[in-house]
């Protein structure tokens, strides 16, 4: 029998005997936990068993410690919980507390222990956009210094730092890491292939259009092809073009700082992130330190390309989406597409992969399982250029707080490590297709798993998947800033303002988060440094961002067929 992320943790607790009285560091229960739910891995059963032997050895002095940790809801965290926290467990002997909750409580509580200093959580798995926060208040602990230092007893030595694919989002400008990918996902195109090579529907859009039926390389092509299919019927169902959500509700604010604006063209060209103005608009010095957001201080947040931005968004919300889809959040839209009525849409997370494959996807499924429905890069907007950002990618990362005891920090980077180790990870990717290692991508049984997961495998495994990155360094406090865009995109949204009035009150109320920060002196040299105001028209005249109004922000529509698409990545 090999378990699923469904068992509960009382049964696999019955199971590796963790219910028969006191819990001690055992490689029984580590043997049993490989026998009954390890059946793929990157590693040998030998090095396997080496492995847990370590965890087993380095776990001997907090026996009976319980430890709690924290992390999203989503289907990779839910693994972890149900499945892979009794286990290490009952092969360690340390008590695992793993909470599920909201992304947004995430970071609220994050952000409680740091302004407290009281110990709320022993270990978080947050997003690697808040590494720009974790550098500058130097409240994280650098996992550099950490594995050489305090917690060098308790680092594995088969981590294998080098196999993980998200180093570079985790790692600040000065070279320390601060965060351990846990997870994995990128915001891509989603679309029905079935739909898109059906050759009548070619034929007609081709004659309406003028151009071939495929995947979208600018937004301009999407737009028609959203105009295309909306309010068609197709097997009895009534199909739209597009897919979104509009809530006023933090959930909104990520659907714009998760890259919206990049995939826009609004920021400098740069990787991982536009250099010196990235996704959020907010211009950086040679130091990194924050200058500006507005456009009078060489930011980029209210500018031409921002306003298109949002403009296209709400416009293709209110003409080519479900009605409902305006009063849902992100968690709400996810699995929306799987019913069956959707086209295509430009903003998926492929965190949704995994309901998209499952029984409650068949609208979506063919009978033999694979899928009607294929992911691709998302199409760039009108401002886009070569070299710019291209779309967000998720990195749910471990990250040790200054204000947890050294003991308790040891604890939980213990269990940090047997979920991300080698032995667990293509179980654990399996179960939740979140990727963060180089070893696990290229595992045989993604190879055999690969064409029911509609290019997911194609784009990990690809030089594409480097493109897509978190938010980067310029943002200096990521829980103070975060909430700033969804309570001025949702005026956009809702009608109370125009997209250019919501957007001129982000950039200002973003300076003056900024200006209280430099006031404060509390990030010290890495802190921000405001420039001076000035008119936009002296920056928009500068190279590089922000970038004047275009004459023309509807340029001839490209497409581009999946086939090609997918040879190009190979």
């Amino acid at each position: 029998m090999k378990l699923s992320v469904m068992k509960s943790s009382t049964a696999l607790a019955a199971t590796l005997g963790l219910l028969a009285g006191p819990v001690f560091a055992d490689m029984e229960a580590a043997r049993a936990f490989l026998d009954e739910t390890i059946e793929r891995s990157a590693l040998s059963r030998e090095e396997q068993e080496a492995e847990m032997q370590f965890f087993v050895d380095a776990a001997q002095p907090f026996q009976g410690m319980d430890i709690k940790v924290v992390s999203e809801t989503i289907t990779t965290h839910e693994y972890e919980a149900n499945v892979l926290a009794p286990a290490f467990t009952a092969i360690t002997g340390i008590n695992i507390t793993h909470d599920l909750i909201g992304e947004g409580d995430v970071v609220e509580k994050l952000q409680t222990q740091m302004q407290s200093g009281e110990n709320i959580y022993d270990a978080y798995i947050n997003d690697s956009d808040l590494i720009g926060t974790h550098w500058r208040y130097k409240q994280a602990r650098s996992l550099t210094d950490w594995m050489a230092g305090e917690g060098a007893d308790v680092t594995n030595p088969g981590l294998d730092l080098n196999d993980f694919i998200g180093l570079d989002f985790t790692t600040s400008p000065d070279g320390e890491l601060y965060q351990l990918p846990d997870q994995q996902f990128a915001n891509l195109y989603w679309f029905r292939q079935d739909w898109f090579t059906d050759p009548e529907l070619m034929a007609e859009f081709k004659e309406e259009y003028g151009y071939d039926l495929g995947v979208p390389l600018n937004w301009s092509a999407y737009e028609d092809i959203a105009e295309f299919f909306t309010g068609r019927t197709i097997d009895g169902v009534e199909v739209y073009g597009n897919m979104d959500y509009g809530k006023k509700d933090p959930s909104l604010g990520w659907r714009y700082t998760d890259a919206w604006m990049s995939m826009a063209g609004m920021g400098d060209v740069g990787e991982p992130n536009g250099l010196p103005v990235d996704e959020w608009g907010i211009r950086v010095n040679e130091q990194s330190q924050p200058v500006g957001s507005c456009m009078g201080r060489g930011g980029a947040t209210n500018a031409p390309a921002a306003v298109y931005a949002v403009t296209k968004a709400i416009e293709w919300l209110e003409k080519y989406t479900p009605p409902a889809a305006a009063g849902m959040t992100f968690g709400e839209a996810g699995p929306v597409p799987a019913q069956g009525a959707i086209a295509q849409q430009m903003f998926w997370y492929t965190a949704f992969t995994a309901d998209m494959v499952n029984d409650s996807a068949k609208a979506v499924l063919n009978e033999d399982g694979t899928p009607k429905w294929r992911m691709a890069p998302s199409p760039h907007g009108a401002y886009w250029k070569d070299g710019q950002k291209v779309g967000y990618q998720d990195v749910g990362s471990w990250t040790l707080m200054e204000s947890t005891p050294v003991d308790r920090a040891k604890a939980a980077w213990l269990y940090a490590q047997f979920v991300t180790s080698k032995t667990v990870d293509v179980e654990k990717a399996h179960a939740g297709l979140t990727f963060i290692r180089e070893s696990t991508i290229n595992h045989d049984s993604f190879t055999e798993r690969a064409p029911k997961l509609g290019g997911l495998v194609e784009f990990y495994r690809s030089p594409a998947r480097v493109a897509w990155s978190p938010t980067g360094t310029n943002v200096p406090d990521y829980p103070k800033l975060a909430q700033l865009w969804w309570q001025n995109i949702g005026d956009a949204m809702s009608g109370a303002k125009t997209a250019q009035e919501a957007l001129d009150s982000l950039c200002e109320e973003q300076e003056k988060v900024m200006e209280r920060l430099e006031r404060a002196g509390v990030q010290g040299d890495l802190g921000p440094v405001m420039n001076e105001e000035r008119e936009p028209e002296y920056w928009l005249a500068q190279p590089g961002a922000p970038y004047p109004k275009l004459d023309n922000e509807d340029p001839q529509p490209e497409t581009i067929s999946y086939d090609e698409l997918i040879k190009s990545w190979q």
